[in-house]
């Protein structure tokens, strides 16, 4: 059989509008989709995210074939399946000798590379820059050239002048200001009616799907039971204008509130689904921009739910392809602790990790305070090792890939990078936790103790991870203040918090769940 083009997709690039599949032809042209065992495994990722992810594909597969493609799907279970990307890619331009070969490229260096080598022995491979993305990769190094901080605010302000998105006509930001975040800290208040979440109910695809994923991920930690996401391009945009309708409005105020056993509160969830390419960001952007142009939603929320994407997303993907692959083996503190095997498991008693790391593995998800200042901040203050949570966080989260996920856990999680994506370590004792939580009500620790057996552990290793990195810290702007109270503190009161952060850190070691 004649083939032009043979064009392989990869699972987080379901979207009709991808470069691979510009000027694609259903009469000349083969579309290839792989489930790839090694894409599951290289990480266990959460069972969950692998049923979204290859769900997702056959759906976007039947979708193609409705639009007149003929389209090879090899499934996990298929007695032929190599079981790797490149391997599979071999076997059809083995078979069907296509002139060219195209794909998008990937998303993970890991990804990139394999297939830029693949280029030295197949000059047919085309690899097509993905314009999923607000900023390319070159334009992000063009305005990182030459300074000396790249920092976020900046970035998203250049990105806000490039879009018009909440912009007045004469160039100034709407409200007189860039970003509204002081206005996004509150906590939840007792008794706030937080929205129901929309429902999408297995369909005969999915379970399918599920059925191979429980045979082949069994080992893999994190339910499979109640999975309950969008998996087609009409779901996913249900699920969007669900939220739009039901709780955008209060996402500003509450984004960075935590709530016992309130999972979703008045985030989104559609960062899974943006990420693989069910909803477009530039068509999110602009929806939100319309709601506060109609009244619908305060300008604190649709700015603070903009940078999000425009800012955040599009930075940290920035600062990844400008510093891979050496970022990832950044390692500032010298980390060389062990994940605590209770990050798996869920079973500790301190009652913040249980409801973060328990609707993780629940749901493969937890929203972005949760994985900074609760599971983040223990790891930071613990001193983890960068790259065990930085795979940990990649494998747990529905939305996880290695793009966004790497800077966001070494650099803003860690502070591994030294300071170059977050200007200080993002870390706290309980009283953040407090202030932003009921989750201290009812932990079988006190949050108001700092040493001794009922004493919450964030507070003992919030003052040990102060006193033991001085040296590197006493000199940041943002940590001064810290650092006299520090000084201001009791010889007495610091050797018991060393101490006891000593035991505590000997307790991990010791492979103890706190």
């Amino acid at each position: 059989m004649s083939v032009r083009r043979l064009v392989l997709l990869l699972g987080d690039q379901l979207d009709p509008q991808i470069s691979s599949l510009r000027d694609a032809d259903p009469a000349r042209d083969r579309i290839l989709l792989v489930e790839a065992a090694e894409e599951g495994r290289y990480v266990p990722h959460h069972p969950q995210k692998i049923l979204f992810i290859l769900s997702a594909m056959r759906h976007f597969a039947a979708h193609l074939r409705e639009q007149g493609f003929i389209v090879d799907y090899i499934t996990l279970d298929d007695p032929a399946n190599t079981g790797s990307l490149d391997g599979e890619l071999a076997r059809a331009r083995a078979q069907y000798k296509p002139d060219s070969i195209l794909l998008t490229e990937p998303g993970e260096w890991r990804l990139l590379e394999r297939f830029c080598q693949r280029q030295s022995d197949w000059p047919e491979l085309e690899l097509r820059a993905d314009t999923r993305f607000f900023c390319s990769k070159e334009r992000f190094a063009r305005w990182a050239d030459g300074r000396k901080q790249l920092r976020m605010e900046y970035f998203y302000r250049e990105m806000r002048r490039e879009s018009g998105l909440l912009m007045t006509p004469d160039g100034e930001p709407e409200g007189g200001a860039w970003n509204f975040d002081a206005d996004n800290r509150k906590a939840l208040p007792r008794g706030t009616r937080v929205p129901e979440q929309a429902h999408f109910p297995v369909d005969r695809i999915t379970g399918k799907v599920e059925v191979l994923v429980r045979e082949h991920f069994a080992d893999h930690y994190g339910q499979l039971d109640g999975f309950d996401y969008p998996v087609t391009h009409a779901d996913a945009d249900a699920l969007w204008q669900h939220f739009r309708q039901h709780a955008l409005a209060s996402f500003g105020d509450y984004q960075d509130a935590m709530a016992s056993d309130e999972h979703w509160l008045f985030h989104a969830r559609i960062a899974a689904a943006m990420n693989i390419g069910l909803l477009d960001p530039r068509r999110i952007c602009l929806d939100v921009q319309a709601d506060w142009q109609a009244g619908a939603v305060p300008l604190n929320a649709a700015e603070g739910f903009i940078r999000q994407i425009l800012g955040w997303r599009e930075y940290v993907r920035g600062i990844y392809w400008l510093m891979m692959p050496e970022y990832a083996e950044r390692n500032a503190f010298g980390n060389q602790r062990a994940l605590p095997e209770f990050y798996w498991t869920g079973q500790t008693r301190m009652r913040c990790m249980q409801q973060a790391i328990g609707q993780t593995l629940e749901h493969a998800y937890a929203h972005h305070i949760q994985r900074l200042m609760v599971t983040g901040n223990f790891a930071l203050l613990a001193g983890v090792e960068p790259s065990q949570i930085c795979d940990w966080y990649l494998a747990v989260y529905m939305d996880a890939f290695d793009w966004v996920e790497l800077p966001n856990t070494l650099g803003m999680v860690m502070h591994a990078d030294g300071g170059f994506l977050g200007s200080k370590p993002y870390c706290a004792s309980g009283q953040y936790i407090k202030r932003m939580s009921d989750y201290c009500s009812g932990c079988s620790y006190k949050v108001s103790e700092q040493t001794g057996a009922r004493a919450c552990p964030f507070n003992a290793l919030y003052w040990h991870f102060i006193m033991r990195h001085r040296e590197q810290l006493k000199g940041n702007p943002r940590m001064g203040l810290v650092y006299r109270n520090l000084q201001r503190m009791p010889e007495a009161k610091q050797q018991a918090l060393w101490d006891w952060g000593e035991h505590l850190l000997a307790r991990l070691d010791a492979g103890d769940a706190l």
